[in-house]
């Protein structure tokens, strides 16, 4: 009933660069007695991009190398998947386009354009940079990537759920934080196929809840624009293929308040050592608002992207 297959989930983990993979998963235990369970890290900002984004994104281009594809690339995005195909690119030989929003975080606009893309900025958000995209695209050739919509990009994410699946004890639950669905649905079959008593847990900003509101309503429903911190994960617009994946391989999806993913923040920064940006903390927000659901339980947590302005973070601690 899903696009997924594990077949080219674990075809994919022969084509994403080294750098990407293998990332760190560990039980720490100062942030679990603090939250009152045994919490797991999934950490993975420890790359050249900072963000889980480089396996979809390597995935799509050695697809396309492999077909002998257009070597050029174009996508939306809020900053990090341009950041990540910016850096696949330009070791893959691939000009790479991204359209953004003039609104998106400065500090991930410099940084796709200091990895070699061309950056063009466009009034409005994320859905208005997609058109852009789209035009770009039919004008030129260039392949248009849209995370989440492309398969290839939720295959790259599912190869997360394959290396969770090798922990040495099982998994009562993983918190996967939700934008346009290429985490939550690749991580999720993979871990259904390999570890299937895991419940998977996605998590979304309540501010930002379209494909939450859409998971939780069995359809596609409408929202409005999204007013939150977790630029990372704040579309509006669901996709009904990721919807449908979604379906098939969530347990349940939760959505959290600001403040909480704010405290989420401090406690990974006071507990763990780890600067994470607002969309890496969802799954430390859903514990905080749900205590006594997670009491007890072993849970991973996917630290999703560490492309966070140092100003706003020094704010953010501040507060």
């Amino acid at each position: 009933m899903t696009r997924l297959s594990i077949r080219r989930i674990e075809d994919a983990v022969h084509k994403i660069d080294r750098v990407f993979q293998n990332t760190p998963q560990y039980h720490c235990p100062h942030l679990s007695r603090a939250l009152g369970c045994r919490i797991i890290l999934k950490v993975e900002t420890l790359n050249p991009v900072r963000c889980f984004k480089g396996r979809g994104t390597e995935t799509v281009l050695a697809s396309l190398e492999a077909n002998g594809g257009q070597k050029a690339v174009v996508c939306a995005s809020a900053g990090n998947l341009g950041q990540a195909l910016a850096y696949c690119g330009r070791n893959r030989g691939f000009a790479v386009t991204v359209a953004a929003s003039s609104a998106a975080n400065p500090l991930k606009i410099e940084r796709m354009k200091a990895l070699g893309a061309t950056v063009v900025l466009v009034e409005g958000q994320i859905e208005e940079a997609l058109e852009a995209a789209i035009a770009h695209s039919r004008k030129t050739g260039a392949f248009l990537v849209e995370d989440s919509k492309n398969i290839d990009t939720c295959e790259g994410a599912a190869t997360i759920g394959l290396e969770l699946a090798k922990l040495p004890f099982p998994l009562d639950s993983v918190l996967i934080s939700l934008g346009a669905g290429a985490m939550a649905t690749g991580i999720g079959f993979a871990l259904k196929t390999h570890s299937p008593d895991t419940r998977v847990l996605s998590v979304q900003p309540r501010n930002a809840p379209a494909l939450t509101r859409s998971y939780l309503a069995g359809e596609v429903v409408e929202s409005g624009a999204p007013n939150t911190i977790a630029d990372g994960v704040a579309g509006r617009y669901v996709i009904p293929d990721v919807l449908t994946d979604m379906l098939e391989v969530v347990d349940d999806a939760l959505l959290v308040e600001e403040g909480s993913i704010v405290e989420g923040m401090r406690l990974l920064y006071k507990h763990s050592g780890l600067i994470v940006e607002p969309a890496a903390a969802l799954g430390i927000a859903s514990i905080l608002e749900s205590p006594d659901r997670f009491r007890g339980q072993t849970v991973a947590t996917v630290l999703c992207g560490s492309n966070v302005a140092p100003v706003d973070f020094e704010n953010w601690m501040k507060h």
